[in-house]
């Protein structure tokens, strides 16, 4: 346990602090307790491990509290409402949201809290962040898709239907080109996708280790040791290519076991592990379909219940408006950067782009007039 430094004179407001720090230090630990009660394996461990850290660090401000230490308190909001993710959700936004929990410590400013807690916290941002990554790379193919397709949607319908609606012409046809631009930019997205997904996924194939390569290497000619050629071919210098090339056929030579060719001279990876990171092209094509169809249906849907005129626009312009801070505090937390800039980044790209439309449509309309 870290040493604990003694504070004889304490003052009403650090006992307020370390209460405020003992209690998010319970949150954090029961957190990473409930996360990895969803885990198996290795993931298991490591939020285990994390959890026991923060107990040391409770264990500090108790120590420093003594007396003090009172009744338990709550963690903040941020903190409580984590641990009700945790505990009914898990998975990838838990922890992006208990990475930028960790970015928050202010334990280095504190001349309470000990250099190796301040340490402890950064290098806890840098493992979740690792944690974090897993699922982001498992979501990022349909993911991307999917948050690609429904803010295309919104925005791209949305300025179709102003920009209709401002040149003048009837409310019917207006929800008459909503609903075309709807079906035929999700089968375009949807289409757009697929066949992009399909390409990456082809092209990784064929840069894939081929793993019947390695009935090859019995065969070799020990003397020349070709099989340097292949490191060289992926980057190793000659000397470190042969060395490995060297190593590779010493083993196959003292114990017969055939080493794979993969790119790091192991096992080649299992052809599912390649492309994880990229999704799948039917998953890819139905999320980006799905997803610009339920936003594209957004801007249209004050005309499907009869709503005409500018009442119709500006609830057109709320509910994406609603739709688009979503989505880009959504993305914000995936990242692990701020909800509420990429919030505004994406209301104020989407709103960029339908009032330049609105614009031109009423000048269509003015010249057609």
């Amino acid at each position: 346990m870290d040493d604990v430094t003694p504070a004889p004179d304490r003052t009403p407001a650090d006992v307020r602090r370390w209460r405020r720090y003992l209690a998010a230090e319970r949150a954090e630990a029961a957190v990473y307790r409930d996360l990895a009660s969803r885990r198996r394996g290795e993931e298991r461990e490591i939020l285990l491990a994390l959890a026991a850290a923060e107990k040391r660090h409770e264990q500090h401000w108790i120590d420093l509290l003594g007396d003090d230490v009172g009744m338990p308190l709550q963690g903040d909001l941020r903190t409580r409402f984590l641990a009700f993710l945790a505990r009914r959700f898990g998975g990838v936004f838990v922890l992006a949201l208990a990475q930028r929990a960790e970015a928050r410590s202010t334990y280095e400013l504190d001349e309470h809290a000990t250099a190796q807690m301040a340490a402890d916290e950064q290098i806890h941002e840098e493992v979740v962040r690792s944690l974090a990554t897993r699922g982001r790379n498992r979501l990022s193919g349909t993911f991307r898709a999917a948050v690609f397709g429904a803010n295309d949607g919104l925005v791209s319908n949305l300025a179709l239907v102003l920009g209709i609606g401002a040149s003048g012409v009837a409310t019917g046809t207006i929800l008459v080109t909503g609903v075309a631009g709807l079906l035929a930019g999700a089968l375009s997205m949807g289409a757009g996708e697929y066949v992009s997904v399909r390409s990456q996924r082809e092209l990784l194939e064929a840069s894939t280790p081929d793993p019947e390569a390695t009935r090859a290497l019995p065969h070799l000619d020990v003397d020349a040791n070709e099989l340097a050629l292949v490191y060289r071919a992926r980057g190793l210098e000659a000397e470190a290519a042969q060395t490995r090339a060297d190593a590779v056929l010493a083993r196959l030579a003292a114990t017969g076991a055939v080493e794979g060719l993969g790119d790091d001279g192991g096992e080649p990876a299992d052809g599912d592990d390649v492309h994880e990171t990229h999704g799948t092209a039917w998953g890819a094509a139905i999320s980006s379909f799905c997803f610009f169809a339920s936003g594209a249906v957004v801007p249209v849907l004050p005309y499907l219940v009869g709503m005409e005129g500018l009442g119709a626009v500006v609830a057109a312009c709320v509910l994406v408006g609603v739709c688009l801070a979503v989505t880009g505090a959504v993305t914000g937390l995936l990242s692990g950067t701020s909800p509420v800039t990429r919030a505004l980044r994406q209301l104020a790209i989407g709103f960029g782009a339908a009032g330049v439309t609105y614009v031109l449509g009423l000048a269509f309309g003015t010249t057609v007039a």
